[in-house]
């Protein structure tokens, strides 16, 4: 895979956008004076929170999901997932008129795993610790000769992610940075492939928690760097290392990565929840965070943000913003 024949090309996400045009939702913009004024830019918010299962997650998942032949889905689809990918696998499964399996660890909110359950999936647990979650995955998909739809490492998926900031362009024009959130890469990597297909001078900024900086220290040393499993408040970016796929496209789209620690998230969400009337979960507002923390670097003139998430129980949002 080089520059001139990459996994994933901007045709691609616009052939995702077609394929998901009716099932996933075209989320809101957002924009905020208040926020403008506080940053020094004027900032456009791609609320993905908004979007079904409450977050970006099911545009790569039925993107993928909707390309498998009529023999895998009459099988069911398997999938590992922190939360969000959960979901959107149940989601789509159910959509296509199949069944899944979910491999989740023990620890993920109750929230997350309830939605998943209540979209039909069954859900097969490990401890994140301990476990590696790709081997079991995928063993489980072959013991029950299941098609596995991963979170992140998977061309359809990543294109598909790619939708969100293909749809943000297309609504507010050409914009100087597009900041988005960093996990396992599929996300950025998408709205890389977006933004730069469409202009090519758009500075991509990604966003971690400083626990779980794997992307930044694999982009400084120039090959994907594993680190100990972060203990952060954003459980949807604890990867340990970037995915070998996501990681050979930002590689040459990502411009810089941005950290973020805890308690800066959490006044992120309080945030969007007092000023922009917008729920956020810690990984949907790590992005917002690195604005309004002043972790990025030369802020341009105009600026996108995806705002990538909000599944969050009432108890647990509340506890989080009052620590």
């Amino acid at each position: 895979m080089t520059a001139n024949n990459p996994p994933v090309t901007p045709d691609d996400v616009r052939d995702a956008a077609a394929r998901i045009k009716g099932v996933a939702h075209r989320t809101p913009v957002v924009h905020s004076r208040t926020l403008d004024a506080l940053v020094g830019a004027e900032v456009f918010l791609k609320c993905e929170n908004f979007q079904r299962i409450g977050a970006f997650k099911f545009r790569g998942a039925y993107n993928a999901a909707s390309r498998l032949t009529p023999d895998q889905l009459s099988r069911g689809i398997a999938a590992y997932s922190s939360g969000n990918h959960a979901q959107a696998v149940a989601l789509a499964a159910r959509e296509l008129g199949t069944t899944a399996v979910i491999l989740m660890p023990e620890d993920t909110p109750q929230s997350k795993t309830d939605a998943a359950l209540g979209y039909g999936a069954e859900i097969v647990t490990y401890d994140r610790y301990t476990g590696d979650r790709v081997a079991i995955g995928n063993a489980l998909a072959t013991e029950r000769g299941l098609a596995l739809v991963p979170p992140y490492e998977h061309p359809h998926v990543i294109a598909g992610q790619g939708t969100a900031a293909l749809e943000l362009m297309d609504e507010v024009g050409e914009l100087d940075a597009l900041v988005v959130p960093v996990g396992g890469g599929g996300l950025i990597a998408g709205s890389a492939t977006a933004a730069k297909g469409v202009h090519p001078r758009t500075r991509i900024i990604g966003v971690e928690p400083e626990a779980g900086d794997d992307t930044k220290r694999s982009l400084e040393a120039g090959t994907r760097v594993a680190i100990p499993v972060p203990r952060t408040i954003a459980d949807g970016q604890a990867a340990e290392t970037p995915g070998e796929l996501t990681f050979s496209i930002n590689r040459r789209l990502v411009d810089g990565i941005a950290l973020v620690s805890d308690d800066e998230i959490r006044e992120a969400m309080r945030f969007a929840f007092e000023r922009l009337k917008i729920v956020l979960e810690p990984s949907g507002a790590t992005a917002l965070a690195a604005l309004l923390a002043g972790a990025v670097d030369r802020l341009p003139g105009r600026v996108g943000l995806v705002l990538s998430g909000g599944n969050i129980s009432t108890r647990r949002f509340a506890e989080l913003c009052a620590s």
